[in-house]
């Protein structure tokens, strides 16, 4: 078995190998590939008939997924992740590893997937549908599992119908005959599991059953966003896999370290136009706030940035530090927060804060997301 794929970044940097989800193609994964491709060379495939991989009518399993993915992969070590069946293949090449090669996996991301992916008898009467009707019989099912209401996913449904019907139905064999839940204690390489919220294909409980039977893994959580959570909230996962496999890159200097971080927190924009408004007075403050604040505090492991940005907009609301609530607005948005959830931190702030300090709050929010609106964002 050949898989089509493609790899992205420097030559020079290490490997990530990333699978995408049953019916969709590696194009699943362009929201996060800009950021992973500044450090990552990334290496992502197509699963048989879709995208550019030629069509397996049937007999394979997961392992021989596995198997053909490790084929594209040099002898060297590899970060390895997937979203659904991309993250099934990818936890089996982990363990697939574990005796003898485990060194070889250096990071392992398994969004919105599972050990096991429910009884075989779904799966096999999916198989048997899209024989029968093709696949355009699975839209509207898929429509209300892939994305919560009101997101538009068209694009991945245009490509979803263009899957070739019998590979697409292997899988969903290879699946039903899929269960690693025995196993998952062999795996040894650094662990981040990824959940939806709201995702009813891989509900929260497969979630929490890796990252508690994965020695050592870490579990994020993303809020209002369904199955396929990177294409829905690209911002959150993202930071969540940079997070994650940055613990693997060589450390840099406090102040480069600082100021990557302010970058991805606050946006080039921003942080450009306080470079250039920088001078001699000033540059050792700069300096300061970029060595200890961005790179001390919010680039500890302990909180997610989600996390870190609910904190910053509490304090800055108690002490009334209105010009910076509104630059803290826009990074909690970047942070992968919605607007619904910074209402509710204001909301929070009313209690313990107090009211005016809230109210003043609310009015520096409401313009800057007006603002945010009117630049098409």
């Amino acid at each position: 078995m050949k898989l089509h794929h493609r790899i992205d970044g420097p030559a020079d940097a290490p490997l990530l190998v990333l699978g995408p989800s049953l019916g969709t193609t590696m194009e699943i994964w362009e929201p996060q590939l800009p950021a992973l491709t500044e450090s990552w060379r990334v290496l992502r495939y197509d699963l048989p008939g879709h995208g550019g991989s030629a069509p397996a009518a049937a007999g394979f399993t997961i392992d021989d997924l596995a198997g053909a993915v490790l084929d594209l992969v040099e002898d060297e070590r590899f970060a390895v992740g997937g979203v659904s069946l991309g993250g099934a293949i990818a936890t089996t090449i982990a363990v697939m590893l574990a005796d003898g090669a485990g060194h070889r996996v250096r990071r392992l991301v398994l969004c919105c997937t599972s050990a096991r992916f429910g009884e075989p008898g779904p799966w096999l009467g999916r198989a048997a549908l899209v024989r029968g009707k093709g696949m355009a019989a699975l839209v509207p099912t898929l429509k209300a599992r892939w994305f919560t209401p009101g997101f538009d996913g068209q694009r991945v449904f245009d490509r979803f119908v263009e899957v070739d019907a019998k590979s697409y139905a292997a899988c969903c064999e290879a699946i039903a005959a899929f269960d690693l839940t025995g196993r998952l204690g062999e795996i040894a390489a650094p662990t981040l599991v990824i959940a939806g919220s709201e995702d009813p294909a891989t509900p929260l409980d497969h979630a929490l059953t890796l990252a508690g039977d994965i020695p050592g893994a870490s579990l994020t959580v993303v809020p209002r966003a369904s199955h396929l959570a990177n294409v829905e909230r690209p911002d959150a996962v993202t930071a969540a896999i940079l997070g994650h496999l940055r613990a693997d890159e060589p450390a840099e200097d406090a102040f480069a370290a600082g100021m990557r971080t302010r970058r991805e927190v606050l946006g080039d924009a921003h942080v450009d136009r306080a470079v250039a408004a920088t001078t001699d007075f000033t540059r050792d403050f700069q300096e300061l706030i970029t060595r200890y604040a961005w790179n001390e505090i919010w680039n500890r492991p302990g909180l997610d940035r989600r996390t870190r940005s609910c904190v910053t907009l509490t304090a800055l609301v108690a002490r009334g530090q209105m010009e910076e609530l509104a630059m803290h607005v826009r990074a909690a948005l970047r942070n992968g927060l919605t607007r619904e959830e910074i209402k509710e931190v204001l909301l929070q702030t009313a209690v313990y804060c107090g009211v005016p300090a809230a109210n003043a709050a609310f009015a520096v929010a409401r313009r800057t997301l007006a603002d945010l609106d009117a630049e098409g964002r």
